[in-house]
């Protein structure tokens, strides 16, 4: 006679069995997420590291290990190439993202009966990316096109009617979207409509501001991508060594332990991290033009790169007044030897250090809400990953979560306390871009008198200049 089986085996042929009866239902019909069940989910993602098996505890280590050495080391290899290329893995990562999130709601069946539905979802994307993209590298687009007098006859229109030309191309899919509804269907296609816009405006987005930073120094969009993933890295490491108290029901692989010991990594990386990144103007420096594999044009290093002398008062003085009252009310409650110490203490570092601290501490604290909104997500339609297209940590959306809520933080940090409005040859051409032409022979023909006055210009060249404007304004 066999022997009895033990409750181990008999739990995992439940286990099973639930799968198999699952097998062939989807999230909303669809026939691309099946077998995934909320209590296979329940059951594999709710035992805390420490409390799993060693063998798969390592196993899982392993694989995730191996994946993020490839990742990192295909980051580096396109970080050495360039602005460019960082711009068009951003919109891959992006492209890859929209399609995990499509699939969700995707319901082959409906599709069948209509035909080139899913060529307009990705049509959607393709205007945004547009409108998104041309709009960050505008300027640099600029500088590019007006180096070529044949550059700027076929492209220069382009530029200065970018936007009503993105609105163009939208309302062409907008008219496309309300030609193909068809009878039975109206629920389906304004549910797929809407999923499409929420994904673009959610995910596709916030996630293009990294675009804007590429292009005003790497340092600005390295260090916050680089803050997520040492923040991600060392909350596992302590939770998987320490983890011990659950931190979120969302995430019950979170722990508080994890969440504390990566924002302790976080910051202590981003002091040094900062400090490293700012020696290099491979890294400090704004491009101004599209070229790849140039050197940096700029000739100074700026100020945010330069070892600077700090005291705390004069770091009050710079934050909210409302801030700056409660400290001085607190301040109040300690001896008046204390508080003039505190008040005179000094120290020196770069000013970048201290951007990366604070961007360090919203990586760690405020950054993983878009993973435990991910998470919640995940488990309203009953699914443990977006994907599997990376081994060992599920699919593009499940690693860039966090990103795209740091891509908004830094776009909207870097323009609150870091950017300075400056002028540019980029920011001049785009501003006499706007103006009628025979606008722009005015301004050229008053720019060669000044370049004569300085001596910059020939002479002759400025009267010749000078003599065509008139003859062209007069007649």
């Amino acid at each position: 006679m066999p022997s009895p089986r033990s409750g181990e085996a008999r739990k995992l042929e439940r286990k099973v069995s639930s799968l198999r009866r699952r097998r062939g239902s989807s999230i909303g019909g669809s026939g691309d997420l099946t077998g995934t069940a909320s209590a296979a989910v329940e059951a594999e993602g709710g035992k805390l590291l420490v409390d799993q098996p060693a063998a798969a505890r390592y196993r899982s280590f392993r694989i995730r290990f191996v994946s993020s050495i490839v990742l990192i080391a295909s980051f580096l290899a396109i970080i050495w190439a360039g602005h460019v290329p960082l711009m068009f893995m951003i919109l891959g990562i992006q492209a890859m993202m929209v399609k995990e999130l499509f699939k969700l709601a995707r319901h082959a069946q409906a599709e069948r009966k209509l035909p080139g539905f899913r060529a307009q979802q990705w049509y959607f994307f393709f205007v945004a990316a547009f409108w998104m993209y041309i709009r960050f590298i505008k300027n640099n687009l600029i500088v590019e096109i007006t180096s070529s007098a044949r550059l700027a006859r076929m492209f220069g229109w382009l530029l200065k009617r970018h936007t009503i030309l993105s609105f163009y191309l939208y309302t062409a899919g907008f008219v496309s979207f309300v030609l193909t509804l068809k009878k039975g269907r109206y629920t389906y296609q304004f549910g797929q409509y809407a999923w499409t816009h929420m994904i673009l405006m959610v995910v596709f987005l916030p996630s293009s501001f990294f675009v804007s930073l590429l292009f005003e120094g790497l340092i600005w969009f390295l260090l916050p991508t680089a803050l997520v993933i040492v923040n991600d890295i060392m909350a596992y490491l302590a939770g998987f060594f320490f983890g011990r108290t659950p931190l979120i029901k969302l995430s019950p692989k979170k722990t508080w332990e994890g969440f504390l010991g990566g924002c302790v990594g976080t910051v202590i990386a981003a002091w040094y991290g900062a400090l490293l990144m700012s020696q290099f103007k491979w890294f400090t420096c704004p491009r101004t033009d599209l070229s790849i594999w140039q050197p940096m044009p700029c000739a100074e290093v700026p100020d945010t790169f330069r070892p600077h002398t700090f005291r705390m008062k004069d770091l009050l003085h710079d934050t909210n007044p409302a801030l700056i009252e409660m400290v001085y009310s607190l301040s109040g409650l300690l001896p008046a030897q204390l508080r003039d110490a505190i008040a005179g203490f000094s120290f020196t570092c770069l000013p970048m250090q201290l951007h990366a601290v604070s961007l360090a501490l919203f990586a760690s604290f405020l950054a993983p809400f878009g993973g435990f909104f991910a998470s919640g997500f995940k488990r309203g339609f009953k699914i443990k990953d977006f994907g599997d297209s990376i081994p060992g940590h599920g699919g593009v959306t499940d690693r860039f979560d966090c990103q795209v809520v740091m891509a908004v933080f830094s776009y909207i940090y870097y323009n609150n306390y870091v950017s300075k409005s400056a002028h540019s040859v980029a920011a001049v051409m785009s501003a006499a871009l706007k103006l009628a032409p025979p606008q722009q022979l005015e301004v050229l023909e008053r720019l060669a008198n000044v370049l004569v006055g300085q001596q910059v210009l020939p002479s002759g060249l400025g009267d010749a200049i000078a003599q065509h404007a008139q003859r062209t304004l007069g007649g």
